[in-house]
């Protein structure tokens, strides 16, 4: 893919191919039967599909990056390096009917489920027709299942709780999904919320994102015990999978998704990765201070972008193709950001951001929205 020297990691920008690693990255496939039919059964255009919400996903990051660099806005929270999570975890799900709840690093989720590029652009604009009102900066659309969460890490984990024990009760085949990192762990309401899941067999999986780091500590630091076994702690039907290998995070979500489909329900997927760059935008240079630059060598030689190109173009997928697929995406997302930044001349009603919408839970969602 594209590299921006102004905007992308240095460990992106100079990236090349580790034989070692393209090889290790297609024996993950073969490592488990389950997960290799599962994979072998993706035709083309489906895989295409993952490498376009992969790139559209970084390329959002680098739209609100640029955006930064300009003035527009004073900082961005950006998921660089952990696309292979996201962009794994939402293929699965049916996009017409399950439900998401994302973290603010996962907007590549709410493309996925068919909200608007300039939308996620807007969020961050604060603009009256963002799909928050104005409000805050996370974002959802319930007519497109995506749940709007807020900023205090874990919540999510209790709301889509009670999404599953909807669908549970009504006796539906759907499915709610949500991502924990690794400090979210360590507070009430995520505990509570897998409680009450396993407890209740509920539909929903959780996605432990394990970045490593929960704000400015280590996840050594803020708890006991390995995060590698914590769904079986509570009873979870767990899977292990490499974060930045987006087929073995997708596999692994398709064996969990199935489990909850059956009414064998919660389950866990943890996924080891990490974020190549600091909390926002305004530390990166601290998050670089802080963390040896051995290990944003070590993860950035792991590129899951880079690594999911080699793969397919080892599958017999011609470079020039995936080229033309991501200046596609290249387009879209600078009109989004064009037609977003139009929203800024709107006349804003502040009275109107204490009333409307707030029955609803997301501003933008129709009284028809999806129900839940």
């Amino acid at each position: 893919m594209k590299r921006f020297p102004a905007f992308d990691p240095p460990e992106y920008v100079t990236w090349s191919p580790d034989p070692e690693l393209v090889s290790r990255y297609s024996e993950t496939v073969r490592i488990d039967g389950a997960r290799q039919e599962i994979i072998a059964g993706l035709d083309t255009r489906t895989l295409e599909g993952i490498y376009l919400d992969l790139v559209r996903t970084r390329h959002l990051d680098t739209g609100l990056k640029r955006w930064v660099r300009q003035g527009i806005l004073s900082k961005a929270w950006l998921g660089t390096g952990e696309e292979a999570v996201t962009v794994g975890s939402v293929h699965p799900l049916r996009r017409d009917e399950d439900v998401v709840c994302p973290m603010i690093r996962n907007a590549g989720a709410c493309h996925m489920m068919g909200m608007e590029l300039a939308d996620l652009f807007r969020g961050y604009l604060a603009t009256p027709d963002a799909p928050s009102g104005g409000r805050d900066l996370h974002v959802g659309q319930l007519d497109r299942g995506v749940i709007q969460p807020i900023s205090h890490m874990g919540t999510n984990v209790p709301v889509l709780a009670g999404v599953a024990l909807a669908f549970r009760i009504r006796g539906e085949r759907r499915v709610a999904l949500t991502w924990i990192g690794d400090g979210a762990t360590k507070t009430g309401e995520c505990h509570e919320g897998l409680n009450l899941a396993a407890v209740k067999d509920l539909p929903v999986i959780f996605i432990l994102q394990d970045n490593g780091v929960a704000l400015g500590t280590r996840a050594d630091q803020h708890g006991a015990g390995e995060l590698d076994q914590w769904g079986e702690m509570y009873g979870i039907s767990t899977w292990h999978a490499d974060g930045n290998h987006v087929l073995d995070v997708l596999a692994a979500t398709t064996l969990a998704a199935r489990r909850c489909r059956e009414g064998r329900g919660p389950a866990m997927v943890v996924a080891r990765t990490f974020r190549m760059g600091g909390h926002a935008t305004h530390d990166e240079r601290e998050a670089r201070a802080t963390f040896p630059p051995e290990l944003f060598e070590w993860w950035g030689r792991r590129d899951p972008i880079g690594l999911y190109e080699e793969w397919l173009v080892g599958q017999g997928m011609e470079r020039g193709r995936l080229e033309a697929l991501e200046n596609d995406v290249l387009a879209e997302v600078e009109a989004a950001a064009r037609e977003a930044l139009t929203s800024r001349d709107l006349p804003v009603v502040p009275e109107h951001a204490l009333f409307e919408g707030v029955s609803q839970g997301c501003v933008s969602a129709p009284l028809e929205a999806r129900p839940l």
